[in-house]
């Protein structure tokens, strides 16, 4: 196993942990009317039920772990030529690398959105406490944090696509 397919499966179970256990502390601290809209004031003019923030982000995670870890499972049984990425020829001898690389992806981006949900009800837990003195602004962060985040993993495999195979070196 190569170090960075180590690594993002690392980050993929991290954040699964991050995304279940923020789960469970948001809906113990959040009140029964949750505040999610706000106005440009900063003051708050859309409430949900703690219920229904908790059964759309269940539905989110488990979309997010079962139907695209799914498709990553697939990923090996479909054909080289019918995989829209950049430099097919170079990789239909490479499938194996192909595959991993594919895969990664895939497991990285499940790993982003956990993470980027994971932070997002910590957000808004600690908007809606009563102990925290944080306003909706002070999160203005994470927007950012998260298409970053997300932007670099869509350009990242097509950028490492264009490049080719690494043939693989025999030490014998």
């Amino acid at each position: 196993m190569k170090v960075t397919t180590f690594a993002i499966k690392v980050w993929r179970w991290f954040s699964v942990l991050l995304i279940v256990g923020g789960l469970a502390w948001t809906y113990s601290l959040l009140p029964d009317l949750v505040a999610v809209g706000f106005a440009a004031s900063g003051m708050a003019d859309f409430y949900l039920e703690k219920d229904t923030i908790f059964y759309i982000a269940t539905a989110l995670i488990i979309f997010n772990n079962v139907v695209i870890m799914a498709m990553a499972r697939q990923v090996a049984k479909v054909p080289t030529s019918l995989l829209p990425i950049p430099n097919r020829k170079a990789w239909v001898d490479y499938r194996d690398q192909l595959n991993e690389h594919l895969i990664n992806w895939l497991y990285c981006l499940v790993a982003a959105i956990n993470t980027i949900m994971a932070l997002s009800l910590f957000a808004l837990a600690t908007v809606n406490s009563s102990q925290y003195n944080a306003n909706v602004f002070s999160f203005a962060w994470l927007f950012y944090v998260g298409f970053g985040m997300l932007i670099i993993i869509f350009a990242a495999l097509p950028i490492r696509l264009m490049r080719g195979p690494v043939p693989d070196v025999s030490l014998d």
